[in-house]
């Protein structure tokens, strides 16, 4: 029988499935972070061990600060425990940590690609929503809960019920300067916020083979913003040569172990989705969220929509929700939206390709609103400053921090002041995300840069030449 990608992994992952239909689940990979300390707690209120040290890999993040890496510089005692608890579970426990003072250190969803923990075929999870991000490398990646994470810990097991899977395609050719943060906001904008609850979605077509593995993930990322469990691209040579060498990638004979077995994972001729969607490349312009949802997103090149144009009372009440928050006036042009801040970073948009990005806007050019770069990762960090995009950045006026969620999360010290207005890489624009009050819209790193360097939601375009 020809299966989906989705399928081969979970089958090959399932522990049993009881009659009810539940699914006890292998994992393969379990990642955690500073705010996975509820899990260790439990575990060691039990009188439980971690069941396999080696299948766990973790790194402060959520609650660091960017400002600088030392201790002391995370002002709050709470968030300061959250981070000195992981390393303390860590030395206890035995499991791989990529601590700070470690050049390994970063975004949990940075870091795990970077290092080769992440394969395809492999079932990984970790606490945190955008663990879906690992998909672009053909794994089956989701986030969990605390609960859930002390169970992982102590069993290496996780019950689960199977989603359905949808696949969306897209073919043709993305037109110049167009994005694949531009190609996920689209999707979502399509099919919405709620399009893909249950499902674990594959991406497919043209555009996602041509897309590098930093764009795939990008696009996983935010799978979970259209309520999917999952995102996933089909392992291919890009995969491969992306994890060769990398450190907890296979080597030698595994490698080609590996490789033989990753190069039966894409998807079968003739395999079902129970759902399908297909979008035509050249129909894609660079998007920017006007609301609070993802799936409020339009292209740059448009204006605020008008409530009273929406299709059902109860989106037209929450549009007109969304745009009191933020401030906005129907058919107000895009580019007029005046912007204080921006926020370059976060597991979506912090990978050296995000950074080259945003930096060739920079170049040359001064920013007139406050601007922060924040890199994925210390690795990611230190290759921008070899190919000096820190410098670029220095001299246009962004402030260059280390590696951490920082203003995506708006729980380490890193906010959006209520009532400010910020253009944000991140994944999340719901009311509060970065800040009680703060008004975030979604873009590119480009468009970032761009608006920037100009104070108002910018078409990186224009300044390339482009439109």
């Amino acid at each position: 029988m020809s299966r989906t990608l989705f399928a081969k992994i979970w089958d090959r992952h399932t522990v049993m499935t009881r009659p009810d239909g539940a699914t006890l689940l292998h994992v393969a990979r379990h990642m955690v972070h500073d705010g996975s300390r509820a899990g260790f707690v439990r575990l060691r209120e039990q009188g439980l061990k971690l069941r396999h040290p080696e299948r766990t890999f973790g790194t402060p993040d959520h609650y660091v600060s960017t400002a600088s890496h030392d201790l002391a510089a995370i002002d709050e005692p709470f968030r300061r425990e959250m981070v000195e608890a992981l390393t303390a579970n860590a030395a206890e426990q035995g499991f791989t940590l990529f601590d700070l003072g470690d050049a390994r250190q970063g975004i949990i969803h940075v870091v795990g690609p970077e290092q080769g923990v992440t394969q395809p075929g492999l079932l990984m999870v970790c606490g945190d929503s955008h663990t879906a991000t690992h998909g672009a490398l053909g794994a089956l990646a989701f986030g969990i809960g605390s609960s859930e994470v002390s169970h992982v810990l102590a069993t290496q097991t996780l019950w689960q019920s199977r989603p359905r899977a949808m696949r969306v395609t897209v073919d043709g050719t993305l037109g110049a300067g167009v994005t694949p943060k531009d190609v996920i906001l689209a999707i979502i904008a399509r099919i919405g916020a709620a399009g893909g609850t249950g499902h674990v979605i594959e991406y497919a077509g043209s555009v996602f083979r041509e897309m590098s593995i930093e764009g795939r993930m990008t696009v996983c990322n935010m799978s979970i913003e259209a309520g999917a469990r999952a995102g996933m691209v089909a392992p291919d040579d890009k995969t491969f040569a992306y994890l060769a060498g990398r450190p907890f990638a296979p080597q030698g004979a595994d490698w080609d172990r590996a490789t033989a077995y990753w190069r039966s994972l894409p998807t079968d001729d003739g395999a079902v989705f129970d759902t399908e969607v297909s979008l035509r490349a050249e129909e894609i312009a660079p998007h920017v969220t006007w609301g609070t949802s993802p799936e409020d997103a339009a292209p740059i090149g448009g204006v605020v929509p008008d409530p009273a144009q929406a299709p059902t009372e109860a989106k037209r009440e929450a549009m007109t929700r969304a745009l009191a928050y933020m401030g906005l006036t129907p058919g107000t042009r895009l580019t007029d939206v005046a912007v204080d801040r921006v926020f370059i970073g976060s597991c979506t948009n912090s990978r050296i390709e995000d950074l080259r990005a945003a930096a060739a806007i920079a170049q040359g050019r001064k920013a007139v609103i406050s601007a922060m770069v924040v890199p994925g990762s210390g690795l990611v960090k230190a290759q921008a400053e070899a190919e000096g995009l820190d410098r670029i950045f220095l001299e246009a006026g962004f402030e260059w921090r280390e590696p951490g969620c920082s203003m995506c999360v708006g729980m380490n010290g890193d906010l959006v002041a209520a009532g400010q207005r910020c253009a944000s890489t991140s994944n999340r624009n719901f009311m509060g995300r970065q800040g009680q009050g703060a008004r975030t819209h979604l873009l590119s790193p480009a468009m970032a840069a761009a608006t920037a360097v100009t104070g108002r939601l910018t078409d990186p375009r224009t300044l390339q030449g482009g439109v």
